[in-house]
């Protein structure tokens, strides 16, 4: 792995010194092993480590565009898989997702033998409605690709049909998953085949997760910011066919969105505001979009806002500043602040605070993924939306880390569809990518 520090370097010098200080400990004050000091520095499992230092985890674990292509397609590989072992882990056949205490979940898991002893397989850790319509986004996209056979055309509206028409198909699915009513009702008015079939009405209770679960792989699909249009309109537009309200379609948004910044390499504390900053993009999307318009406006401010609060808790919202957390933030802390997010007291249910929950594990967590697991996945509120979107951009930064017991994902559910996703996604970005790469090295070397 290429270390890249991001250009706004000045900003960080006091966290750098910090951890200069840290490398003299390790006796490597001399920077020459610096990459080898902050990665040591990083994977530390003391937590302690970031109390004492008052450095997050996130500032020094994101990856970059940098990488080489191999690893750039593991990373992806991994983003698919994760993702449904973050669902599987979260939902645990519903019981868990369902248990309104976080510290009973950890019981279990410990009675359980802990991670490391959790063969995600089987019956007895089904993934959830969650993997099930990711699957169902990431195949149709898949297909409309395939379908322009090598053109450059775009046909946003057959794409749309085509995602209505998977998005039918996965309800024949869903036995034993736990699938929303609002995804389930809504798919049901769905008519591919018809000029604007894909299109429903706004519903103004049409703001749960159940878009933002399913949306992480349009990120891997349109992953740099030479396609950011392409990435609001789609995660937009699928989002609001099950979902027609903006708290429920701007959490498409944030799952595709941190899903590309993490394939690209953005640092984990700048994500919260590279979302505020798209939201105006959205915004003029959904006034051009002619749809709803007044309705999706008149309901707007309310994800908006509540990500503002969230930012400000951390202190993130300028995308330079390292997040802080309560001094004491354990299981039961953390379901009290996740429910304290909740549009209804269920923590994770809602299009604003699902992938809220699972940035706030990100940030927590770096390259721990046991860490993250407990943050995102073993807690009081919608326990495997949260861990399908954190999982994922865990595996798009880090790959299969050491930290990740192969029992988790080897024989997880519908492994070969998220790999085979995962490789078309990653294939069809391999240019993409590379151009990307050497803007980046280019700037690099220039500053």
């Amino acid at each position: 792995m290429t270390l890249f520090i991001s250009p706004n370097f000045k900003d960080r010098i006091r966290r750098l010194e910090t951890v200069f200080k840290y490398l003299k400990c390790l006796g490597k004050g001399n920077g020459r092993s610096l990459t080898l000091g902050l990665k040591q520095f990083t994977e530390n499992k003391d937590l302690s480590v970031w109390k004492s230092s008052k450095i997050p985890v996130s500032t020094f674990t994101s990856t970059s565009v940098m990488s080489d292509p191999l690893t750039m397609k593991e990373r992806y590989v991994a983003a698919m898989v994760l993702s449904g072992v973050g669902d599987a882990l979260g939902y645990k056949n519903g019981s868990w997702e369902f248990c309104h205490s976080g510290e009973e979940i950890h019981k279990e898991l410990k009675e359980l033998g802990g991670l490391d002893n959790i063969k995600v397989k089987g019956k007895k850790w089904i993934v959830s409605d969650d993997t099930v319509m990711h699957l169902a986004t990431a195949e149709a996209i898949m297909e409309y690709e395939e379908s322009k056979k090598g053109t450059d055309s775009e046909d946003k509206e057959k794409l749309y049909n085509t995602i209505a028409e998977h998005y039918k198909k996965c309800c024949h699915d869903m036995r034993d998953r736990a699938p929303g009513a609002t995804c389930m009702s809504s798919c049901y008015k769905l008519k591919p085949g018809v000029p604007k079939g894909y299109q429903i009405s706004f519903n103004e209770r049409g703001g749960g997760c159940g878009a933002a679960m399913r949306s992480m792989c349009i990120g891997l699909m349109y992953p740099t910011q030479q396609c950011r249009s392409d990435l609001i309109a789609v995660s937009v537009e699928s989002g609001r066919m099950t979902h027609h309200h903006p708290t429920g379609f701007l959490g498409s948004l944030a799952g595709a969105l941190f899903t590309s910044f993490a394939i690209e390499g953005k640092p984990t504390i700048e994500w919260g505001k590279g979302l505020m900053d798209t939201l105006p993009l959205v915004k003029e999307y959904i006034e051009n979009s002619g749809h709803e318009v007044q309705d999706n406006l008149d309901n707007w401010e309310y994800f908006e806002k509540r990500w503002r609060e969230y930012l400000k808790e951390r202190e993130v919202e300028n995308g330079t500043s390292q997040p802080v957390f309560p001094e004491k933030y354990g299981v039961p802390e953390r379901d009290k602040f996740y429910k304290s997010l909740s549009y209804a007291g269920w923590g994770g249910s809602s299009g604003h605070d699902a992938p809220m929950i699972a940035y706030d594990a990100i940030l927590g967590s770096g390259t721990d993924w046991k860490e993250l697991c407990s943050r995102s996945m073993f807690h009081s509120g919608d326990s495997d939306s949260t861990g399908v979107m954190a999982a994922c951009w865990y595996g798009a930064m880090f790959g299969y880390h050491k930290s990740v017991p192969q029992c988790n994902y080897q024989d997880v559910e519908y492994r070969g569809r998220l790999e085979r996703a995962a490789t078309f996604f990653y294939e069809k970005n391999e240019k993409r990518l590379k151009t990307e790469t050497d803007s980046s090295q280019s700037q690099a070397s220039s500053s």
